[in-house]
């Protein structure tokens, strides 16, 4: 219940202590587990006190306990052991001092060490604190270490003699702890934080010697674990030996196996990289030495070539075919021409003498009527018509006389000889054309003048024909 208080009616210190102590006193008993940090056990004393420490939170309580009570664990529980008392807390009122009466003490085992270890190794690996994708890799050259590592310790020189011997250049950024017992949990969490908040520390190595399991505790503390998990700088875990596997190395970027291991790990032998670096160098240099040789004799192969070695052959070579194709293509041309020339002059003679302009040459003419039609028949005209005569070299006027009988044998015969002589002429050559145009028109001429008058109208009618 609550206290009515004020500043004008403040309580007593007795009567708080005294109030403190009843509620206390109204507490039953509680199993508490914790490390033994100061333990007094004076000669024929009959309490031993005992100082239980939490190494996680930095949290101790006082412990009494009667003699024959200790006594009964005596040989297994010293200082820095750990051990789960059964007590009841209690108020010195006098003091103001609160404190816890052991009834029962028992030592934590390994075997319950190791049982309590896996629980909390399956727990935080069920959290992904242990997962393969959160690690980090590490820097190829750090140019300063963080050390996590007890005061003058082996682990301490032998990360610093096998690191300088690697890489002389190396710098370190020691941090000294204590790495067994109960301060060595608190110590350890703050030097890798404080390192981890130097932005200059590329990577920290947490290293301790081997020991036994009791020894190796604080580097598989929870606490512990969690603050390498949240890190942001690289965690390097070199505790105890090969054999020993504190949670530390589950969360820790990388595990060495030893402190040696981890210097080796952490930083690269110079003499190793300066003879990769020659390898490397040989290796390309090679690598240039035969892309050269192999350009250069495809070069050369190039080169030996025809085309590159008579380069103007190519040109010659085509200029001719060239050449030939021009001369090819001018006497195709010429045949052609040639024959179309002689084929053009056949049908010009042709056309000369099958024209009625080469016909009127040789003597014949059309005789047209007034109206402009051609008198085809001596039907077609009657005495005393006026006809049109057209001849070669031009035209004039002819009137037609009375029709008789001569007439009509000359007209008939000079018709039927120009029809021959036309008709061979259309078979023939122009000069037999020629030759028989003039054998009909003697032959017309001379059978008008012998069967009739021998007058005008019968020549005229042999020409007409």
């Amino acid at each position: 219940m609550g206290l009515n208080t004020s500043a004008d009616a403040p309580l007593p210190v007795g009567r708080v202590s005294r109030l403190i102590g009843g509620w206390i006193d109204k507490l039953g008993q509680v199993w508490v587990e914790g490390q033994i940090t100061q333990l007094s056990r004076r000669p024929g004393a009959g309490v031993v006190f005992l100082t239980l420490r939490d190494p996680s939170h930095d949290i101790s309580l006082s412990v009494t306990c009667f003699r024959q009570v200790f006594d009964e664990v005596a040989d297994s529980v010293t200082e820095g052991a750990r051990v789960v008392v059964l007590a009841k807390p209690e108020w010195y009122a006098p003091r103001g001092q609160l404190s816890l009466r052991a009834t029962e003490i028992r030592p934590v085992g390994i075997g319950e060490l190791l049982a309590r270890l896996e629980r909390l190794k399956r727990s935080l690996a069920a959290e992904g604190l242990f997962a393969p994708d959160r690690k980090q890799p590490l820097p190829f050259l750090p140019q300063l270490i963080g050390l996590v590592v007890g005061r003058a310790s082996a682990a301490e020189r032998d990360v610093l003699e096998n690191a300088r011997r690697r890489w002389p250049a190396v710098r370190f950024e020691v941090r000294n702890v204590a790495v067994q017992g109960v301060n060595a949990v608190p110590q350890v969490i703050q030097a890798v934080k404080e390192l981890d908040a130097l932005p200059e520390v590329d990577v920290i190595i947490v290293a301790r010697g081997g020991g036994s399991v009791e020894d190796l505790l604080p580097f598989s503390d929870e606490e512990v674990v969690r603050t390498v998990a949240a890190a942001r700088t690289p965690v390097v875990s070199a505790i105890g030996h090969e054999p020993d596997s504190p949670l530390l190395d589950l969360v820790a970027d990388l595990r060495a196996s030893t402190p040696t291991d981890a210097a080796k790990k952490v930083v690269p032998d110079v003499g190793e990289e300066l003879e990769r670096v020659h390898q490397l160098q040989g290796r390309g240099l090679r690598a240039v030495s035969g892309l050269l040789d192999r350009e250069e004799r495809g070069l050369a192969h190039a080169l030996a070539r025809p085309v590159f070695v008579h380069p103007q052959r190519m040109v010659e070579t085509r200029e001719a075919e060239l050449d030939a194709l021009l001369a090819r293509g001018r006497r195709t041309l010429g045949h052609l021409l040639d024959r179309a020339d002689s084929e053009l002059a056949h049908t010009l003679a042709r056309v000369v003498a099958l024209s009625p302009a080469a016909t009127l040459e040789r003597g014949y003419a059309v005789l047209q009527r007034a109206d402009g039609h051609v008198v085809r028949s001596p039907q077609d005209v009657s005495a005393g018509d006026v006809l049109r005569a057209r001849v070669a070299d031009g035209e004039f006027r002819v009137a037609v006389g009375a029709f008789g009988s001569g007439t009509e044998a000359g007209t008939e015969a000079g018709t039927g000889a120009g029809s021959a002589a036309e008709t061979e002429a259309e078979a023939g050559s122009a000069a037999d054309a020629d030759a028989g145009t003039r054998a009909g028109t003697d032959a017309g001429t001379r059978a008008g003048t012998g069967a009739g008058a021998g007058s005008g109208p019968g020549t005229g009618a042999g020409d007409l024909a």
